[in-house]
């Protein structure tokens, strides 16, 4: 079992409204720029090194949104970090954390604070979480 289904199976049944299918909708009238989608990476690594302080239905929506457009093209993060990834969220073990934390730091390092900020604040007011979206 991945992280994501693990996620997702701690959490109950009301919160779980956010589908894949909502978040590649989602994505497809808010399409994300280059350092967007390396945002999406960087909370990505955040989850898997236990570092993000998102509530556990939005790290499910996040792993959605990573899911989404890890196949798009990123502006500064190395596309290799999605091989490491995927490794991540099927076996964790200890070398694999160390990985994972390293890589996780050279991203906060490559990433402004002000620039993921301004992503997740986007993100939540474009209601990725839920709340809906304009879809014209």
């Amino acid at each position: 079992m991945n992280m994501t289904n693990r996620l997702l199976d701690e959490l109950p049944e009301s919160a779980k409204t956010v589908t894949p299918e909502y978040v590649t909708e989602w994505v497809q009238h808010h399409p994300l720029t280059p350092i967007q989608v390396d945002c999406a990476t960087a909370v990505m690594l955040k989850i898997l090194d236990s570092k993000c302080k998102m509530y556990p239905e939005e790290k499910v929506v996040m792993s959605y949104l990573y899911d989404t457009t890890k196949e798009l093209p990123g502006e500064c993060l190395d596309p290799a970090l999605h091989k490491l990834i995927d490794t991540a969220r099927n076996k964790l073990d200890d070398d694999m954390r160390f990985a994972i934390y390293e890589q996780r730091v050279l991203a906060e390092i490559m990433i402004s604070r002000p620039v993921m900020k301004n992503f997740k604040a986007m993100i939540r007011e474009q209601g990725l979480f839920g709340g809906g979206y304009d879809a014209a």
